[in-house]
């Protein structure tokens, strides 16, 4: 899910990828939703809030929702710095991750053990979930080559909107690339939606608890592709009889 890189990637790394990112980031927006009354998993409102707050002279107001924007857009940045400047091609892509799950935890132990739901601590966890959903997007932006934005669904559903269009026509039916993407959208939308139901239901159970359990989901991404990379060196090295093959198959799998 993590190792490849733009064309490198297959409709199989994508939909991985999408769908367990795309789950956890509608547990994110519901949660929040339902602790914080804010959506925090895209800054499309926020930009609409912005503009209300500036129009009524509400600096300081304005001055938090431009905070919140501006972190998500951190979020986005640093996740492409990662990407586009480290040796490792694993380690890169993984790190956006490390980061988000160590902002989830916090999260979570911060509510569970020093909530006080003062206003100013609202504003910290929704700036820094902010921040969170930035990292996730660009990480999946950055990897697929801008074909995956799994933190908001307004581009998505335009896109496969477009994508279904097209499949009104034979020819397009019959292109496998316009019919694989319309099926990775489809799947990214679908589990976001999933993930925000699950939230809703979870965290009438778990409460606070549920931002571990997503911090569970994205360790269990890292720890996937982190166990293909160590079946694949020893294979590389201890194996010489069945590497030939193994390679084979992922060159053509890439393919």
């Amino acid at each position: 899910m993590l190792r490849r890189l733009y064309s490198n990637r297959s409709l199989r790394d994508n939909v991985m990828l999408g769908t367990l990112t795309a789950f956890s980031a509608g547990m994110v927006n519901v949660t929040s939703l339902i602790i914080f009354l804010a959506f925090t998993s895209n800054v499309t409102g926020h930009y609409a809030i912005l503009a209300q707050e500036i129009a009524r002279g509400n600096w300081l107001e304005a001055g938090i929702v431009l905070g919140w924007i501006s972190l998500f857009f951190l979020g986005n940045f640093v996740a492409n710095l990662f990407v586009v400047n480290s040796r490792s091609q694993y380690l890169s892509h993984a790190m956006p991750l490390i980061f988000e799950i160590a902002c989830m935890i916090f999260i979570g132990i911060y509510l569970q053990e020093f909530y006080a739901s003062r206003l100013w601590e609202t504003e910290l966890m929704v700036a820094i979930m902010l921040f969170a959903m930035g990292l996730q997007n660009g990480l999946t932006a950055s990897v697929s080559n801008m074909s995956l934005k799994t933190t908001h669904l307004t581009g998505l559903t335009t896109d496969l909107a477009i994508s279904f269009s097209m499949l009104t026509k034979k020819e397009h039916r019959q292109d496998p690339k316009v019919v694989e993407k319309a099926w990775l959208l489809g799947a990214v939308l679908t589990s976001y939606m999933v993930g925000g139901i699950v939230a809703g239901v979870v965290y009438l159970e778990l409460r606070n608890g549920v931002f571990f359990v997503v911090s569970g989901l994205l360790a269990l991404v890292i720890l996937y592709d982190l166990f293909k990379i160590s079946i694949a060196k020893y294979i590389s090295g201890n194996q010489p009889f069945i590497r030939k093959s193994y390679f084979e198959r992922e060159v053509i799998r890439r393919e």
